[in-house]
């Protein structure tokens, strides 16, 4: 059977999949990332993991997977393969989709995670139908997927949908990147986190019990939670004025909170546009499997393109 190998590589584990032509998942596996043995071990993990999925496809289905797709973090070239920088896996430059070819044998693509998981979102997921789409999640930091037309744009340079370092506090918080007032510093799950951590005197609070404390009615919690919620919109707005998406999906640690979240959104939404559109606003559908689902997606994708340049006079 016709299938490809789907790879997800996340801070601490990865999830893998082997994916049939219509993206029915076959095979589903995990392992541990092994950061703390240093990104060497990391990529010779990956590589190892990889041969391990292209050996059980091998013999499970009779032949060998048609290509990979694999989704990583941190900066990624998606044009030449590269991964350029993770500071959570400690790589800089590592031409892993030239590794894993050589490896396997097999055409391989490479992704930047979320834009690979916003792809599945899109696709298959929260927005399918919708010609544009912007994915967004809420996580230790934020970050979006511009979807075009069944596609997701990655920029001139790889940096498009980086939204979580939209300034919407001119002069506010410091932020790794350089500057002062980026939106994943106001809220962000780990921003969320340390203003509950901070307001409710317990070191351990974190944006889920933030939520809750909301839901029961703490004023401390309502107070960072609108903070937290005004900010989002302010970002978000300047996003929808520059995108004007169709359908605006939420994911992440912070859209696990539901409509405590998503309620307060819209509304914060639709009072600070004036001539935009609001678009539909919807969780995400996919939750942890989407980075694993884009990865599938982007090998078909490739195989479909190369299937295309073989036929072409």
């Amino acid at each position: 059977m016709r299938h490809v190998i789907a790879l997800d590589v996340g801070g601490t584990g990865m999830k893998a999949a082997l994916a049939g032509p219509g993206g029915e998942v076959l095979h589903r596996a995990r392992r541990a990332t092994g950061r703390a043995q240093g990104p060497d071990a990391v990529v010779a993990g990956i590589l190892d993991f990889a041969a391990e999925l292209h050996a059980y496809g091998t013999e499970r289905f009779g032949a060998p997977a048609s290509a990979a797709g694999v989704a990583v973090p941190g900066i990624v070239d998606e044009a030449d393969g590269v991964a350029v920088y993770a500071a959570n896996l400690g790589w800089r430059d590592v031409p892993l989709r030239e590794l894993l070819a050589q490896r396997l044998g097999v055409p391989v693509a490479l992704g930047h995670d979320v834009r690979t998981g916003g792809l599945a979102e899109g696709r298959v997921g929260a927005g399918r139908g919708a010609d544009r789409f912007l994915f967004v999640a809420l996580g230790t930091g934020i970050a979006g997927a511009i979807g075009v037309d069944g596609r997701v744009e990655a920029g001139a340079h790889g940096f498009a949908g980086e939204i979580g370092h939209i300034v919407v506090r001119p002069g506010g918080e410091p932020c790794p990147c350089g500057q002062h007032g980026c939106l994943e510093r106001f809220a962000s799950a780990a921003a969320v986190s340390e203003a509950w951590a901070r307001a409710s005197g317990d070191p351990d609070a974190d944006a889920a019990d933030c939520a809750k404390a909301v839901d029961s009615g703490d004023p401390r919690a309502a107070a960072v939670w609108q903070e937290a919620v005004a900010a989002l919109a302010d970002g978000l707005v300047t996003a929808l004025t520059l995108l004007d998406p169709r359908v605006l999906i939420i994911g992440g640690g912070l859209a696990e909170a539901g409509e405590t979240l998503f309620t307060p959104l819209r509304e914060a939404i639709r009072t600070r546009i004036t001539f935009q559109k609001q678009p539909t606003i919807v969780p995400a559908a996919l939750g942890d499997a989407a980075g694993c689902l884009g990865a599938g997606l982007l090998a078909w994708d490739l195989l479909a393109s190369t299937d295309r340049m073989e036929v072409t006079p």
